[in-house]
């Protein structure tokens, strides 16, 4: 398929369409929920990190009982090259103002994710085995299937999974690690492609739960690799970051003239690639992460779904701090792609041994975002296939065998045709297009559910409101109940 195809593709779902409807839908629960990602962040954020977290991390990685491991899969699944590359990219083609418009996404999308985790959460069942599953698949078939008595759930299902499922044979995990170590370390990139994919195979043939506790030790150290060396060069080059907040909120509305290397960009493109960019590095409307999430062991959906707010909060930090540096170092002018872009920058801060640690932190956050991808296509072959045991266990044993390899495949197309980065995350962008259409229509027809539960969550815990006695704080209660 040529690249000028793809282009045409990707601004025909991302353009108009999936940019407003995604900006819309943010908008709307922000107001139906009066503006709940403001008022509560600070208490959102005090209860998340207080002493009890740690000790529910202590008690995962004893018993497995908490929400921390779930969280730290979703984490380490949504912290990955996108942080990185992806925002590169998004500077590449639609220049810095790119940024202002990733932030205003990032924005909504707190509620967003908030949303579609707690309604996950609320959806989620038990297979025969008792495994935990849920997710867009789970609420849709529940709440919109069921419920609403709409008898073409499975339509919508379908087309969910297969853009789930697609990123099996199109992703850009592998590819832009593999790239980066090649190109900074002088190895054949086949040679690093297929060693990634064995590692991967390497980790997810352990249980689910030896993941969580995986991700929960290296994710903290990656990132805050990462963030302390971002600082670093921010605090080192503070000067001049106000002309690079200038120049970010000036090129939102503007556009960006051709400069150095850098060929231009519309006011079009720096809004789509911006909000793009936000979807990708926070996978918020995408009904990605709340696939992992609703396996958490949790009291209530929506301290689960605060998780998920925090995690695009966190990752727009991360991304933020990659553009920062790339502006600060002038580079984004020299016309370079996303993954050379963000290399040069931090080499031309640090030197070589900058562009080497960033490779290797580069290389891990992708590691982790393959390994957690695994667990997202693992839960929906466990909910499509949950009253057929025989078969539901042979996929996910061929799964759990063939999932890394397709990933060196694509590096092998990518590389003996000599396609373009901005090839890979058009592909890319593509697959995000048609589950997150789905699961963006989805949350909209369910947000009153997640209204009512937003509501019991006030009286319960911030004594806001009266609690409703009636109130079913998961739907499987009301099942049982019926």
């Amino acid at each position: 398929m040529s690249e000028r195809i793809i282009d045409y593709l990707v601004d025909i779902l991302w353009d108009t369409p999936l940019t407003f409807a995604i900006i819309l839908t943010g908008v709307y629960f922000t107001i139906e929920n009066r503006f709940f990602q403001i008022n509560y962040l600070i208490y959102a954020f005090r209860n998340l990190f207080t002493v009890n977290f740690y000790i529910k991390a202590a008690k995962y990685l004893r018993e497995n009982k908490s929400s921390i491991g779930a969280t730290s899969i979703s984490i380490g699944s949504t912290v990955g090259i996108g942080s990185i590359g992806g925002v590169a990219t998004a500077i590449a083609i639609g220049g810095p103002g790119a940024i202002f418009w990733m932030w205003i996404a990032a924005f909504f999308g707190m509620i967003i994710k908030t949303a579609e985790v707690t309604l996950a959460v609320y959806y989620r069942s038990k297979d025969k085995e008792g495994n935990i599953y849920g997710g867009p698949t789970a609420y849709i078939e529940k709440g919109i299937g069921i419920e609403m008595n709409f008898r073409s759930w499975l339509v919508p299902v379908a087309i969910f999974s297969i853009g789930i499922t697609s990123t099996i044979f199109i992703s850009s995990q592998n590819y832009i690690a593999s790239k980066a170590i090649s190109s900074t370390f002088g190895i054949n990139i086949f040679i690093v492609s297929i060693l990634y994919s064995a590692v991967v195979f390497l980790f997810i043939r352990r249980k689910a739960e030896n993941i969580g506790r995986l991700f929960i030790f290296i994710i903290p150290v990656i990132t805050s690799a990462y963030i302390i060396i971002g600082l670093i060069i921010m605090v080192a080059d503070f000067r001049n970051i106000p002309s690079a907040i200038g120049l970010i909120i000036n090129d939102a509305f503007h556009g960006t003239s051709a400069l150095g290397g850098f060929t231009g960009a519309t006011l079009s493109q720096v809004i789509t690639m911006g909000v793009t960019q936000a979807v990708y590095s926070s996978e918020f409307g995408w009904g990605t992460s709340p696939i992992v999430h609703s396996v958490a062991k949790i009291n209530h959906p929506v301290k689960q779904g605060l998780w998920g707010g925090f995690e695009v909060f966190f990752t727009t930090i991360i991304c933020s701090i990659t553009a920062f540096v790339i502006i600060l170092s002038g580079e984004w002018t020299s016309g370079q792609s996303g993954l050379v872009l963000s290399l040069n920058s931090f080499e031309s801060f640090f030197g070589v041994f900058g562009r080497y640690i960033i490779t290797i932190i580069l290389f891990f956050f992708a590691l982790t975002t393959s390994i957690g991808w695994f667990t997202y296509n693992e839960i929906i072959f466990r909910h499509l296939f949950r009253n057929r045991s025989l078969l539901k266990g042979r996929l996910i044993n061929c799964l759990k065998f063939l999932y890394p390899f397709p990933e060196f495949l694509f590096v092998v197309y990518i590389a003996v045709f000599h396609l373009s980065e901005k090839y890979v995350w058009s592909l890319t962008n593509i697959t995000v297009a048609f589950p997150t259409f789905i699961n963006i229509i989805s949350i909209l027809i369910l947000s009153n559910q997640f209204r009512k539960l937003v509501l019991d969550y006030k009286a319960r815990y911030l004594k806001i409101g009266k609690v409703d006695a009636d109130m079913h704080l998961f739907y499987e209660d009301k099942e049982k109940k019926a």
